[in-house]
């Protein structure tokens, strides 16, 4: 009698630990992120001019174009788009230090920023740990500032104030460096040439 009374009491302990865990706590957490933080509780997304989903403030993302600031190489390549095949992953190369494959791209990385006449410096050269950086520092982004604002025909001055903008804090005042996010300050300029036109 007493093994079938202490079964029912562990299939009943084991059904609200369930219950609580499944389905209470993460219903909690749903409703709190959606009405307390709603743009972070669903990725941060960055909307186009047009009202479409142009990336995530929190990931990122490839730019080659020379109206926009680079941002850090990165070993996974993003799908972007309602029409682009999703990747879904997201990591570093796992390359060793003392793999020649990850020295020949670093090198590559450095000779393509020597030739736009740029000082090859850590956060443009090295992929971050988690491949989902969406930050680069300030003094990459001052670095880039020239041709950017050469590419789009307006002054350092204007683009100086957007940088300074769009750069975010170190983590709590006291963790990491300040980094320039790169979607939404590429963004805010295409925003500022389209108020111009």
């Amino acid at each position: 009698m007493a093994i079938i009374r202490e079964t029912i009491r562990a299939i009943f302990i084991t059904l609200m630990l369930w219950l609580l865990t499944a389905i209470i706590y993460p219903l909690i957490i749903l409703v709190v992120g959606q009405v307390f933080f709603p743009d972070q509780a669903d990725g941060s997304i960055k909307l186009g001019q047009n009202g479409e989903p142009i990336g995530s403030a929190l990931i990122g993302q490839v730019f080659t174009s020379e109206r926009y600031f680079h941002s850090r190489p990165s070993t996974v390549r993003y799908s972007q788009g309602k029409k682009a095949k999703p990747t879904g992953i997201s990591g570093a190369s796992n390359l060793a230090a003392s793999n020649p494959e990850l020295l020949k791209r670093i090198l590559e990385e450095a000779d393509k920023l020597r030739e736009e006449n740029l000082q090859p410096i850590a956060d443009m050269i090295y992929t971050s740990g988690s491949g989902l950086d969406p930050h680069i520092s300030l003094k990459a982004a001052r670095q880039q500032l020239t041709r950017v604002a050469g590419a789009r025909g307006v002054k350092e001055d204007e683009i100086l104030r957007l940088i300074n903008k769009y750069t975010d804090d170190r983590f709590l005042w006291i963790f990491g460096e300040p980094g320039v996010n790169v979607l939404r300050l590429n963004y805010a300029l295409d925003v500022q040439d389209f108020s111009r036109q």
